[in-house]
C-alpha cells in the first residue's frame, strides 16, 4: 500500500519510504519545450542530406528566417500620400517594408469586419434568446448562414460590390455574424432569471439592470464568440484577398505561391501568425480576465 510517500512491505513492520517526487516543470518550460520542438522537427525534416528533402518544397527555419529579413526590411514599397492642407496640396512619399505594409491593410480589415460583426452578432442573439418569436423567425437565416461556403459568398460580394474592399468586409461579416448569434444565443438562454427578478425587485434602471446584471452573464459567451471567430476570421480574410484584391498578406501569398517560393510564403504566414498570437495574448486574454474578474470573486 503506498499512502503520502511511504510503502509498507506486508509481512512485517518495515517501512520504506519512496523518494520524493521532482518538481513541476513550470508551465512557461513547458510552452518553450513545445515551441522549440516544433522548430526542431521542422529542421530535421528540412535537413539537406535526405534523398526526399529539397529547400524548394521545406525550406528550412534559417532560410524562412533570411526570407523574413528581405522582406520585412530590405524589401521596400514606396507609398504616395496626398492631402490638402490650408488650401495647400501637400504631398508625402515614403517607404515602408512591403511585409509590414501587407500585415497592417489584413489587420486592418480584421479589425473593422471583427467589430462590425460582433456588434451585429450579438445584438441579434440576444435577441434571439430572449424573445422566442424572434429567435423561430430568424432561425432558418440562421442555418443558412452557418451552412454557406465562405468561399461562394466572397465571389457573390465581389461580383456584386466590385474588387474592393467594402466587398470583403461585407463577406466577411455575412461568414461571421452567424457564429457569433449563436454562441450568444445560448447565453442569452441561460441568464439567471433569478437575477432578473432581483434587479426588478431593487427597482433598477435599464441602464444598470444591462451593464450591472444582464451583460456580465453574457460576457464567457461574448469572448467564447470572439476569441474563436478571431481565429476563423483572418483565416477567411486571407482567402478574400487572394481572391480579388491586390493588397495584404493573402495577395503576397498568392504572388509567391504562384512563382513556387515557398520560403516568402511561409515568411509571410508566420509573421501574421505572430501578430494574431500576440493580440490574443496580450490583449484578448486580459480583456477576458476583466470581463469575468466577478465570477472568479465569487
Amino acid at each position: 500500500m503506498v499512502a503520502s510517500g511511504i510503502t509498507r512491505v506486508q509481512g512485517g513492520d518495515r517501512i520504506k519510504r519512496s523518494p520524493p517526487l521532482p518538481r513541476s516543470i513550470p508551465a512557461a518550460a513547458w510552452r518553450l519545450l513545445s515551441f522549440f520542438s516544433f522548430f526542431g522537427v521542422w529542421w530535421l525534416a528540412a535537413n539537406p542530406w535526405k534523398p526526399l528533402a529539397s529547400a524548394r518544397v521545406l525550406p528550412s527555419p534559417l532560410t524562412v528566417a533570411e526570407a523574413f529579413w528581405v522582406h520585412a526590411y530590405e524589401n521596400l514599397r514606396t507609398l504616395d500620400w496626398s492631402f490638402a492642407l490650408f488650401g495647400n496640396d501637400i504631398d508625402l512619399v515614403f517607404q515602408i517594408p512591403v511585409l509590414i505594409h501587407a500585415v497592417g491593410v489584413t489587420l486592418g480589415r480584421v479589425a473593422i469586419s471583427f467589430v462590425i460583426a460582433m456588434i451585429l452578432g450579438t445584438i441579434g442573439g440576444i435577441l434571439m434568446g430572449r424573445w422566442g418569436k424572434v429567435d423561430f423567425a430568424l432561425d432558418g437565416w440562421l442555418m443558412m448562414g452557418l451552412n454557406m461556403p465562405a468561399l461562394i459568398i466572397g465571389m457573390l460580394s465581389f461580383v456584386w460590390f466590385g474588387l474592393n474592399d467594402t466587398a470583403l468586409i461585407i463577406a466577411v461579416i455575412i461568414n461571421k455574424v452567424p457564429t457569433v448569434a449563436v454562441t450568444v444565443r445560448e447565453g442569452a438562454r441561460a441568464v439567471e432569471r433569478d437575477l432578473m427578478q432581483v434587479a426588478r425587485a431593487f427597482r433598477l434602471s435599464w441602464q444598470k439592470t444591462l451593464f450591472k446584471v444582464y451583460l456580465p452573464q453574457l460576457y464567457p459567451f461574448i469572448m467564447a464568440a470572439g476569441r474563436s471567430g478571431l481565429a476563423l476570421l483572418w483565416k477567411i480574410i486571407l482567402v478574400y484577398e487572394l481572391l480579388g484584391r491586390s493588397s495584404g498578406v493573402g495577395y503576397q501569398l498568392s504572388t509567391y505561391f504562384s512563382m513556387f517560393e515557398i520560403k516568402s510564403v511561409l515568411a509571410y504566414a508566420f509573421s501574421f501568425m505572430a501578430v494574431v498570437i500576440l493580440i490574443e495574448i496580450l490583449l484578448v486574454r486580459r480583456l477576458e480576465r476583466r470581463m469575468t474578474r466577478w465570477r472568479m470573486a465569487s
